[in-house]
């Protein structure tokens, strides 16, 4: 009796040490799904914000780098992801150079009763860090400038704002994972997107 009784005792504290070991995982798939939700939220605002820069004229240069902005509601998005997987979030720390989100949460359940007394009180708390890093750079080696038509005898049709006008802006020309892509202001339509411009990934 007494050996079917440690046995009993031994199956019940594995069953233990595996509903802590789930409980743990899944306050960690949490944190990892807050830490990238953060980022990619601060992903698609860097890429409005370059689009409208470029559209406008105005610098961009940091903004292709993957910094100049705030956190903005990125950690919003974070507790709600969190939320959806079951956990709270107790923190989240923007970082810079380069950008990054560290979210640290905590499990609503605890692990629950077990023959180890306290893990009904016990809850599983996790970190992850999720890094945005840009994918494209200035190219060194821009595309060709067109040849241009003739100018015709009249200019009917042109205003200032019209082809060959002062406020026409130059196409930026970028190097993106070894792909050479150019952006061209009057067509913002054909803009890249977010994850083309930036990725997003967790880190140490």
């Amino acid at each position: 009796m007494t050996a079917v009784a440690g046995l009993l005792f031994l199956a019940l504290a594995l069953f233990a040490v595996g509903q802590a070991g789930a409980t743990r995982n899944g306050g960690q798939t949490a944190a990892d799904a807050a830490a990238l939700a953060a980022g990619q939220d601060y992903r698609d605002r860097l890429r409005a914000e370059l689009l409208k820069a470029i559209v406008d004229g105005g610098a961009w240069d940091d903004l292709l780098n993957g910094r100049g902005l705030g956190a903005g509601n990125a950690c919003e998005q974070a507790g709600w992801f969190a939320g959806k997987n079951d956990a709270e979030v107790t923190g989240c720390t923007p970082g810079y150079l380069p950008t990054s989100f560290t979210v640290t949460v905590r499990t609503r359940e605890p692990v629950g009763d077990t023959v180890i007394p306290g893990t009904e009180r016990q809850y599983a708390k996790a970190r992850a860090k999720a890094v945005v890093s840009p994918r494209c750079a200035v190219s060194t080696t821009p595309s060709p400038t067109p040849t241009s038509e003739p100018p015709a005898d009249d200019d009917e049709g042109d205003d200032e704002h019209g082809e060959g006008g002062e406020d026409d802006k130059p196409a930026v020309d970028l190097r993106c994972d070894g792909a050479d892509l150019t952006i061209d202001p009057a067509h913002p339509d054909l803009f890249p997107d977010a994850k083309d411009l930036f990725s997003v990934h967790l880190a140490d």
